[in-house]
């Protein structure tokens, strides 16, 4: 007689499926685990990383936050342009003028942000009574009245300079006030009692105008000033004193970021701005040459007697750009500046410098 197979107990049948479903769920489960990993990795390999930058104020504009329709694209600027809004009850917007359009595209030049600490930038010659301190007002003025952060000229002429009577709001504490305080300046309302403020809110650390200080402006003075200065203000002009060879010199140059050569337009006035350029190259500043901007003041006398372009052709061959600083009644007196009454020209001419030397400073560093 055959045997007849015992049948499997149940608890057995029962043991060896969860047995066979376990290893089952072994042999799955890291290749899921491994797989998830993996197109972990993936995504992070394909995602791009982005530099995020803070953005200013400025730049929530109507233009960029309103869909533009009827009702919320902005009446045109321009005078012709605004006359044809007008008299067809606002039917017909052809937008800004040209004028307007390239008004508002050098204004963005000027609002150029930066990262990483303030900007310095020293406006020097060799020779005195170019319009150094002119040149460097109207900087001030067109940087101060477009941008949105703070902007500072110190005049850091070791003798007595005269950038502070450039405008009519004066006190009348200077750059010695600021070094003998300096220990108890805690913030930027400290800083601010000691400089004057104009329409435009530039601020202006005048000179030294006792001319019993047995000590001149020097080096250490300077340092002094620029780290005070440097902790408040994303711009620092320095109204350089005649002359290239003084020790407040060299800290202004160790600092600066650009620089502005100011030429008058006569022979000699035009040849010792070169010279300053030439010394300069020599003594390890050839970055700042390259980088330079040359303001030629064509105000200063024997003007109208020189070629002018076989000036800016010279120059144009050793720094990165020229602008022509025209003649202003308003500058011409040497009294205060408001920078609302200078001409157009004049303005146009400020703004342009302001554009050039705000692209020739660095957008981003480190310290």
């Amino acid at each position: 007689m055959s045997a007849v197979p015992r049948p499997v107990p149940a608890a057995t049948a029962s043991t060896a499926t969860l047995v066979s479903a376990q290893a089952r769920a072994d042999a799955v489960v890291p290749v899921r685990r491994d797989r998830s990993r993996s197109e972990s990795e993936g995504r992070q390999r394909d995602e791009p990383e982005f530099a995020v930058q803070p953005e200013s104020a400025g730049m929530l504009t109507p233009e960029r936050l309103l869909a533009v329709n009827r009702q919320t694209r902005r009446a045109p600027r321009g005078r012709w342009n605004r006359f044809i809004y007008d008299v067809t009850l606002h039917l017909v917007n052809r937008g800004d003028s040209a004028a307007v359009r390239a008004e508002t595209a050098l204004e963005d030049r000027i609002r150029r942000q930066f990262e990483g600490g303030t900007r310095f930038v020293p406006i020097l010659t060799r020779k005195g009574g170019v319009g150094k301190t002119t040149v460097t007002t109207l900087l001030g003025m067109a940087l101060a009245d477009v941008r949105d952060d703070r902007i500072i000229a110190i005049d850091a002429n070791p003798d007595r300079g005269t950038l502070s009577e450039r405008v009519s709001q004066r006190t009348t504490s200077t750059v010695r006030d600021v070094v003998t305080q300096s220990a108890s300046i805690g913030n930027f309302t400290d800083f601010s009692r000691l400089v004057s403020r104009d329409e435009t809110r530039l601020d202006i650390l005048a000179s030294d105008t006792d001319p019993m200080l047995s000590e001149a402006f020097d080096e250490d003075d300077y340092n002094v000033v620029a780290d005070l200065a440097a902790s408040y203000y994303s711009i620092a002009l320095t109204d350089c004193g005649t002359g290239i060879v003084h020790s407040v010199m060299r800290a202004t140059l160790l600092r600066a970021d650009s620089i502005v050569i100011v030429s008058g337009g006569s022979v000699d006035e035009a040849r010792l701005a070169s010279e300053t350029l030439t010394w300069l190259e020599a003594n390890g500043y050839r970055d700042l040459v390259k980088n330079a901007v040359v303001a030629l003041n064509t105000a200063t006398q024997g003007t109208n007697l020189v070629r002018l372009n076989e000036i800016e052709s010279h120059f144009r061959s050793r720094v990165r750009e020229i602008v022509r600083i025209p003649y202003d009644p308003q500058l011409a007196a040497g009294s205060a500046v408001s920078y609302a009454d200078l001409l157009p020209i004049t303005r146009l001419a400020a703004r342009t410098l302001a554009a050039l030397v705000v692209e020739g400073l660095p957008a981003r560093r480190s310290g």
